[in-house]
């Protein structure tokens, strides 16, 4: 049974913060492990080419998982879901510490990941279900601070397990909190009754199709930047997303008990928190996958370095959080969203104009104006997508709501690798070029203090220059999706937040 409170126990508050760390968990599992990827290639002996499936396997369970969590929350509960998915993502975090070969590690984050993409939406679905809607702001602010903290300490937390610890100690450290998680949370949480009866109903087929649509998308997202957008691989995998998603949105809206609440998406409030959580996930993990990327490669920094740089979005975000969570309650979520999507997109414009040796000083402002504007991008559209849905839609349309901000990430990365790998050799042309022609501002603008006659010995430099230049495109082009964000915001019809019942 689903149900709003009109009142929320001191129990149920410490049962929604161990939620939220079970939250924190899945999402900083993503960060950490990448930044252990070659140690743990070392280590088991697994190809370069089977690498990143250690990583692609968790995102394409964790999405699959995500939009089904109302379902879930029907029948179990929300109280008995959180406690199964918990333990579940807990003995796997055990199982990848101790794999000794691929196969059982991609089998254990599998899992893993599935558990985890059931903990995402079950807390957003918390705020509206548990607390009564004074305390909204408060408990939306939690969640908040941890959906977008996550992603961007995960890369410092990572870094530091790897240089002072063994690569299993990155999933080692999720047993402690799981297991209190797991203990505490039956205690804490409000008894519902669960509804065991609609597993009779349960929709293979449905479940199947989505699962089918959602990976392929993913694995075409992931091989697109390498293959070619239009390569027959990736127009193959995109066709069969398409065809897999037609079918099941026919199935399920015909469907008399569905799997997934399609029919949400006709609330425009609604419609248009999922266009903001998308654009968000784009920008969000875009930049939390693009600053390592270029502080690796052009600035030749360590894991622990980068993260101690981004450190400082996560300091905004904390300040900010208490603002936001303040002026929810007060102004139009349009509005602060307005705001939000409006500053966003400042900081990841500034960020297009880094020089070749930006470092702590010049990402400074930009990752404050980002960390700051995040809590605005993330709190209001949340309110303002599910505030208004009678309650018993709220858990599926929190599921659909977190999935196109986990979408959006993976569209993101996916963008700026096209960006990164098909504009680089252009640039570094074009500057080999002009030093060929003598141009001694383009030698200094790199690095060089003259043109040498023979450009191999400059070629790592030429190779920098011209990936910091494709670097800050693809910056200008996470502004750009903010500024779409932007764009689509009035679009949404105020409405009136639904009955208490």
């Amino acid at each position: 049974m689903i149900w709003r409170t009109t009142s929320a126990r001191i129990a149920t508050w410490f049962g929604f913060i161990l939620m939220c760390l079970g939250m924190f968990m899945a999402i900083l599992d993503i960060q950490v492990v990448a930044t252990s990827l070659p140690a743990i290639q070392h280590s088991l002996r697994i190809s370069p080419d089977a690498m990143s499936w250690i990583q692609t396997a968790y995102l394409i369970a964790e999405i699959t998982a995500i939009p089904l969590t109302g379902w879930l929350t029907r029948v179990l509960t929300l109280r008995w879901l959180f406690v199964i998915a918990i333990f579940i993502f807990t003995v796997t975090s055990i199982g990848c510490a101790f794999s000794t070969n691929f196969t059982s590690l991609v089998s254990f984050r599998i899992l893993q990941g599935f558990a985890g993409g059931t903990l995402i939406p079950a807390v957003f679905s918390g705020i509206f279900l548990l607390f009564p809607p004074r305390a909204h702001p408060i408990a939306g602010t939690i969640a908040g601070i941890v959906a977008v903290l996550a992603p961007t300490v995960g890369p410092v937390v990572g870094g530091w397990i790897t240089h002072h610890y063994s690569w299993p100690w990155l999933f080692l450290i999720n047993v402690v909190p799981g297991v209190i998680a797991v203990v505490a949370t039956p205690f804490l949480l409000p008894r519902g009754r669960p509804r065991l009866n609609q597993l009779k109903h349960f929709d293979a087929m449905a479940l199947a199709l989505m699962a089918v649509a959602l990976a392929s998308l993913e694995i075409g997202l992931k091989q697109a930047p390498h293959n070619g957008w239009f390569s027959a691989v990736c127009f193959g995998l995109f066709a069969l997303c398409a065809a897999a998603t037609a079918a099941f949105a026919v199935r399920t809206l015909k469907a008399v008990q569905p799997l997934v609440e399609l029919r949400t998406l006709k609330v425009s409030s609604f419609s248009v928190g999922c266009g903001l959580s998308f654009c968000l996930g784009v920008g969000l993990f875009g930049a939390v996958y693009l600053m390592p990327v270029f502080l690796a490669y052009v600035r030749q920094q360590d894991p622990l370095q980068i993260g101690s740089i981004m450190l400082v979005t996560g300091a905004a975000q904390l300040v900010a959080a208490p603002i936001a969570g303040a002026l929810e309650s007060r102004v139009n979520p349009r509005w602060l969203s307005a705001f939000g999507f409006g500053l966003f997109a400042i900081g990841l414009g500034m960020s297009a104009f880094e020089s070749r040796t930006a470092d702590f000083d010049e990402m400074f402002w930009p990752q404050v104006l980002r960390g700051f504007a995040a809590m605005f991008c993330l709190l209001p559209p949340t309110r303002l997508a599910l505030e208004t849905l009678p309650h018993k839609q709220v858990p599926d349309a929190s599921g659909l709501f977190n999935m196109m901000r986990n979408l959006g990430g993976a569209v993101g990365i996916a963008l700026i690798d096209t960006v990164l790998y098909g504009r680089t050799s252009g640039h570094a042309e074009a500057i080999r070029q002009r030093l060929i022609a003598g141009d001694i501002t383009t030698a200094k603008a790199i690095g060089l203090d003259r043109i040498s006659p023979d450009l191999a010995a400059a070629a790592s430099m030429i190779e920098q220059a011209a990936f910091a230049t494709s670097v800050n495109e693809a910056w200008a082009l996470l502004a750009a999706v903010a500024l779409l964000g932007l764009l689509i915001i009035p679009l949404a019809r105020s409405q009136r937040p639904a009955a208490e019942g």
